[in-house]
């Protein structure tokens, strides 16, 4: 075998059914991911519609874009610049703290960007810097921090402004006019700037309308200024001339672009208010709006990524508390919530993931917007894409449409919203579901235990009954209380009453039978037998000696049998009445042992009577009769005429066992060679003139012993045993206290 089986109860399997109800989260789960697509499906056809609308506002509007710089073939970093969108005035002191990440915004000039032929090594140049452009409001800022072994400022009184370190800017108007301006100051501070005007002397005038600071450092010198973007146009370059000596000539002249005619400027971009009101007005949809042109630089942006969660606006929800106080109620709510916000969501946040409410995306800060979607906007179709952030803890969504003039694309507009608004209401669609869940679990578990636990109970009433009313011979001892509830149980019990009461008359009929029968054969059996003995008396032929026998022997077996028959009735009735006494089991052991080998002089007992005097409560006559019927079994199945009588203390107990060498008992008959009626015996020859003692056996012997062990509390058992071959016959009693 595979060891004990496992045994279930009532309950356990009314929990294991009820754990069916578990497949209700997992399928609320399910179903709430399913929500999630369709959402984010709906999310992406809304963003896709915002970018649309957006880009009809823009169509067909040619002079919100810059018409030069839209088309190049190229743009070329450093040449054509970009003016970055800022929301605060810079403070026009020479320094660049106040730039929004200028480091990465501006851009180094080296040897690929000198204007006049130099050596080609970073190290021979006497001049590089770094500039940066910006736009805030109705002016452009330039910042350029420069390296120069050699500052050198113009002379206080020389009327030349090229023969000294200076910084020459070249414009195109909105009308098309080309315009020069040099700054050359006399020294550290407010910078002079001038104008070069077309007159044949190419005098220059004073420009007041250029203001900045010329900020001397320890590795040169640093630019910072500002012009009106009425001044700036589409195209734009601006250049340093290094001079290191006074009153010399310049030796190395470093710029985005040569800035002596229109036709060599750079472009430069700046972003259009007009675009920038228009996408703001759009930026009330919740979402992040960049407008690009073909070169993917961004013209207008409105809103902020991070924000942009395309469902919940701030100050739009209540964590947890408002659906728990409608719920619950206000107070029972407020008590909820608290169990809820300490226990269950750290519970349920163990599965979940809360969106991130701060996440790294340098997209939205770029001013060159990249990306499938926007490339194939700007080829004239409408693309949308999902995407992880740079830290991974993000989804954008990202929709791109084109912007149309003159059945050309000139640009696109970029949407893009992160899904933690849906994840936001995913999460308290779960929140909701898990915790009506949990509560529908732990009442429905709660109700099935108490249903389970009733129905155990009167289970375990009923079989209780049923132990106590039969005893282990089988007799009927007690009744059985009929359940008065109208369900399975309670028919199952007042079946149980019927067939207990059935029972109880049949087995009172059978207990009373054999006393009934032996009364009613004795009389019919002694008229019998005293026919018989007259019979004897008178002259009978002789041929008729012989049945007269028969009938004679027959007439004694049946006498036999019952007495059999009503020997164990009267043991049963006697033991009912006798009262318990204190005596010395060892003494009775030994007295009877002693009796035996003169009753049977042809076996031989072995008893060794111990030390101690084993003292029992009970009826010491009843004891001997017990003996007697163990011992003529043992007689009857022993090969070798010896039979082993010990005696000995197990605990709180005393052990009499009788063993004999012989037939061994079959297997399955070990338990039962106790029951009444049961005997081993062989068939004895049918000639029934035959020797009385081979009359047979009712199998009542060992079934009196039975009897008699209960009477005294303990317990009889028989066992085979190996080497010789045998059986032992165990009376295990407690001892008197």
């Amino acid at each position: 075998m595979f060891g004990l089986s496992l045994r279930l109860g009532l309950r356990s399997k009314l929990l294991l059914l009820a754990s069916i109800l578990l497949t209700i989260p997992w399928l609320g789960y399910q179903y709430v991911w399913e929500m999630e697509k369709y959402l984010r499906f709906g999310q992406e056809q809304t963003l896709v519609g915002t970018a649309r609308a957006l880009a009809t506002a823009l169509h067909e509007r040619d002079n919100l874009f810059n018409n030069q710089a839209s088309f190049l073939p190229s743009v070329k970093k450093g040449r054509d610049l970009y003016g970055f969108q800022i929301n605060n005035a810079i403070q026009l002191d020479g320094l660049h703290q106040d730039w929004p990440d200028f480091k990465n915004k501006a851009h180094f000039y080296g040897v690929e960007h000198q204007l006049i032929a130099q050596p080609l090594s970073l190290d021979s140049l006497s001049l590089h810097f770094t500039a940066g452009v910006a736009k805030y409001d109705k002016y452009l800022y330039l910042q350029i921090n420069t390296v120069d072994d050699h500052l050198i400022y113009r002379g206080a009184n020389t009327l030349s402004i090229y023969r000294n370190d200076h910084l020459e800017l070249a414009l195109v108007d909105n009308d098309g006019n080309f315009n020069r301006y040099i700054i050359s100051n006399k020294a550290d501070g407010w910078l002079d700037a001038y104008q070069i005007t077309n007159t044949p002397d190419n005098k220059p005038s004073p420009a007041p309308l250029i203001q900045g600071q010329w900020l001397e450092t320890e590795q040169g010198y640093n630019i910072e200024l500002r012009l009106p973007l009425s001044l700036v146009g589409d195209k734009i370059a601006f250049a340093l001339h290094d001079v290191d000596q006074e009153l010399g000539d310049v030796v190395t002249s470093l710029g985005s672009a040569d800035p002596s005619s229109a036709e060599t400027l750079g472009t430069i971009l700046v972003p259009s208010p007009e675009i920038e009101r228009i996408v703001l007005g759009m930026s009330y949809t919740n979402s992040a709006i960049w407008v690009v042109d073909q070169h993917h630089r961004v013209l207008a942006k409105a809103g902020d990524i991070k924000s942009a969660s395309g469902v919940w606006r701030n100050g739009q929800r209540r964590v947890g508390s408002s659906w728990l106080s409608d719920v619950f109620g206000e107070n029972i709510g407020g008590i909820w919530l608290s169990f809820y916000q300490d226990y269950l969501q750290p519970l349920y946040y163990k599965v979940l993931t809360k969106p991130p409410s701060d996440f790294i995306d340098t997209l939205y800060d770029n001013s060159n917007l990249t990306g499938e979607h926007i490339t194939s906007a700007l080829l004239g179709n409408a693309q949308s894409q999902w995407r992880l952030t740079q830290d991974q803890q993000a989804v954008i969504l990202s929709a791109a449409y084109p912007i149309y003039i003159d059945k050309q694309v000139y640009g696109a507009v970029v949407v893009e919203e992160t899904t933690n608004g849906i994840r936001t209401l995913r999460n308290l669609a779960l929140e909701k579901l898990f915790t009506a869940l949990l509560a529908i679990l732990l009442i429905g578990s709660s109700a099935f235990v108490l249903f389970a636990s009733r129905i155990s109970g009167r289970i375990v009433h009923l079989r209780n009954q049923a132990d106590s009313a039969i005893d282990e011979q089988g007799r009927i001892t007690g009744s059985i209380k009929a359940s008065r509830v109208n369900d399975e149980i309670g028919d199952l019990s007042r079946s149980f009453e019927s067939a207990i009461n059935k029972l109880s008359q049949y087995n009172h009929y059978l207990e009373n039978m054999s006393s009934r029968l032996s009364h009613e054969l004795r009389t019919p059996i002694a008229v019998v037998k005293t026919s018989l003995e007259n019979l004897q008396f008178l002259t009978m032929p002789d041929n008729a000696s012989p049945y007269i026998e028969r009938a004679q022997a027959g007439i004694t077996r049946l006498s036999h049998m019952i007495s059999q028959m009503s020997e164990a009735t009267r043991v049963e009735q006697m033991l009912q009445n006798t009262e318990k006494q204190r005596f010395s089991l060892t003494k009775v052991v030994s007295s009877c042992s002693q009796g035996y080998q003169q009753i049977y002089p042809e076996f031989s007992f072995s008893f060794n009577r111990p030390d101690d005097d084993f003292d029992i409560n009970g009826s010491p006559e009843h004891i001997a009769q017990l003996f007697d019927k163990i011992i003529n079994n043992a007689v009857d199945f022993s090969v070798d005429k010896k039979i082993n009588i010990e005696l000995k203390q197990q605990k709180d107990s005393v052990c009499l066992t009788i063993s004999n060498n012989g037939q061994l008992l079959p297997q399955d008959m070990q338990g039962q060679v106790f029951d009444s009626m049961i005997s081993l015996r062989p068939k004895h020859d049918t000639d029934i003139t035959a020797n009385i003692e081979q009359a047979p056996h009712l199998g009542l012997g060992l079934y009196i012993a039975k009897l008699i062990c209960q009477f005294h509390l303990g317990k009889i058992t028989a066992s085979n045993h190996q080497n010789p071959n045998g059986v032992s016959i165990s009376v295990k009693i407690p001892l008197a206290s």
